[in-house]
């Protein structure tokens, strides 16, 4: 299966590389792009894991476009756009 998920707060390389680390984590994810042009996240899996994939991102920052972006959504975004630029 292949989902594509639109979301807020993606700023660059560095927001994609924590996303990526994020999403990898994920049981049965098998593999994942980050369009920073077009703030999509295009993530192949073998199981439907669409639900704990839009809670991952939330909680790193990125909600899917359409929900709520909080100050805390904002603010978790900088953080992990900052240390995915540092492990890059």
């Amino acid at each position: 299966m292949t989902t594509t998920i639109s979301i807020e707060n993606l700023k660059c390389g560095g927001c994609a590389a924590t996303i990526k680390k994020g999403i990898l984590a994920i049981d049965s994810v098998e593999s994942i792009e980050v369009d920073v042009d077009t703030s999509e996240v295009i993530v192949s899996h073998l199981e439907n894991v669409v639900d704990k994939i839009k809670d991952k991102l939330s909680s790193l920052g990125y909600p899917e476009s359409g929900d709520k972006n909080t100050i805390v959504h904002k603010a978790k975004s900088f953080v992990s756009c900052a240390v995915g630029r540092l492990e890059n």
